[in-house]
């Protein structure tokens, strides 16, 4: 397998699993993943919020762990990766006002490289116009928005994943499994036991 190089986009009140276990997973399988939240650089933090699902009509929220960043956002050069992740939580809401984010999921999508976005994660495909055509999940309240971006919503058990093309998506957390296996396929990584 030949090892590449992996963005992940971020910021507060991320997902705390779903940005520290694709972001552990991937380095695990020898792969290089640069972790960068806009307006913060290497060495800085993001908080993070822990989301579960404990029977209210949408999930419940905690302070997670503190996920220090290891690139500046500034200093990427969207050309050098190979493919993009984007974990939920509450971090896509505002992330997805950053004209620059969008240009960075646009280049991902533009150019078929693998894009994996969990959760809320799918409001930053929205925001950057790259869903239209394309099957895609997401945490069901991303739905309306899916559709509005001319996105086919698919709605899938929460811990499955779904891929179309270039893109694996899936609900929330608890399809990790599911998720990254598709996104290793993705990449070509091959894992053998």
């Amino acid at each position: 397998m030949a090892a590449k190089k992996i963005l992940l986009i971020t910021g507060d009140f991320t997902e705390d699993y779903e940005t520290m276990v694709p972001f552990q997973a991937l380095i695990m399988v020898g792969h290089t993943v640069h972790a960068v939240c806009p307006g913060k650089t290497a060495g800085q933090a993001v908080k993070t919020a822990v989301h579960d699902f404990e029977g209210d009509q949408t999930y419940t929220e905690k302070p997670g762990h503190l996920f220090t960043l290891n690139a500046s956002f500034a200093d990427i050069q969207l050309a050098d990766y190979d493919a993009l992740v984007i974990p939920g939580g509450r971090a896509p809401e505002y992330l997805r006002l950053n004209p620059a984010v969008l240009d960075a999921v646009r280049h991902f999508a533009d150019a078929g490289k693998p894009i994996a976005a969990i959760c809320h994660g799918a409001q930053l495909l929205t925001a950057a116009g790259v869903l239209a055509g394309k099957r895609c999940s997401a945490y069901p309240a991303c739905a309306p928005e899916v559709r509005a971006a001319g996105g086919d919503y698919v709605e899938i058990a929460v811990d499955q994943a779904l891929v179309d093309g270039n893109l694996v998506t899936a609900p929330a957390w608890p399809a990790h499994p599911d998720w990254l296996a598709k996104f290793l396929m993705l990449l070509g990584s091959r894992i053998e036991a």
